[in-house]
């Protein structure tokens, strides 16, 4: 994964590099019964050493493993009217091949201003081939109501339509847009695939699973006016 192209954007804002920390390479020259594990293809393979397998000086190669504080990003948004791309929350992405679309992509939602005018403000409706997974940090999110608490997750496939709550819908279909909303206390994050995501056994079977997800949406009512511009 990378820092995207930032375009109009220019030099700064989102992920700025400098934000980055690298470790400094550290070792042990230690012998002793160690237990080496290595992934490969899903499952996990072990073997048995007679030295700790951090007993590496340095390393050479483009990947360093890094931290990154999520605090520390820069968030782009509108000032005039309408909800942007969630593409300006992009932390990293992995590219592919076909510009705009990524093989993963890593955005967070934290907190910030939305002052935009004559629009709808949380996150619209919609469906597209990005399967989205979405979990949360901390705080609360501004396009859920209930239903999505610090630690839980979300997952909308290629294709599935989404998007706020009927209980979020009707407070911001209501608000008063003269005024910003300051969202404080929160940090949402979204991993983004254009790959299809496969829920474990495990995940489907499990205990804290909310099985009646698709309850959030039934207070939805038809509100067009073909007579209301």
């Amino acid at each position: 994964m990378r820092l995207p192209d930032l375009g109009p954007i220019g030099a700064n804002g989102l992920a700025n590099a400098r934000d980055f920390l690298a470790p400094v390479a550290a070792y042990e020259q230690r012998d002793g019964a160690f237990e080496l594990l290595a992934k490969f293809q899903g499952r996990l393979w072990r073997a048995d050493i007679g030295h700790s397998p951090l007993d590496v000086v340095a390393w050479q190669g483009n990947y360093t493993p890094c931290k990154y504080d999520l605090r520390r990003f820069n968030t782009i948004g509108s000032i005039s009217f309408d909800h942007p791309d969630p593409s300006i929350f992009l932390v990293l992405s992995s590219p592919t091949d076909t510009p705009g679309v990524g093989n993963l992509d890593f955005a967070i939602f934290p907190p910030r201003w939305l002052v935009a005018q004559h629009t709808f403000r949380p996150p619209w409706f919609h469906r597209n081939i990005a399967s989205e997974f979405m979990g949360l940090v901390h705080g609360s999110y501004d396009a859920k109501a209930d239903g999505f608490v610090p630690g839980g997750s979300s997952l909308h496939n290629c294709m599935s339509g989404h998007g706020p709550d009927a209980a979020t819908f009707e407070k911001a279909s209501a608000a008063d847009l003269s005024r910003p909303d300051v969202i404080t206390d929160t940090m949402a994050f979204m991993f983004e695939t254009r790959l299809v995501l496969h829920p474990t056994r495990q995940a489907l079977e499990s205990r804290t699973r909310q099985s009646d997800y698709q309850q959030c949406w039934q207070g939805l009512a038809a509100n067009f006016d073909p007579n209301r511009p």
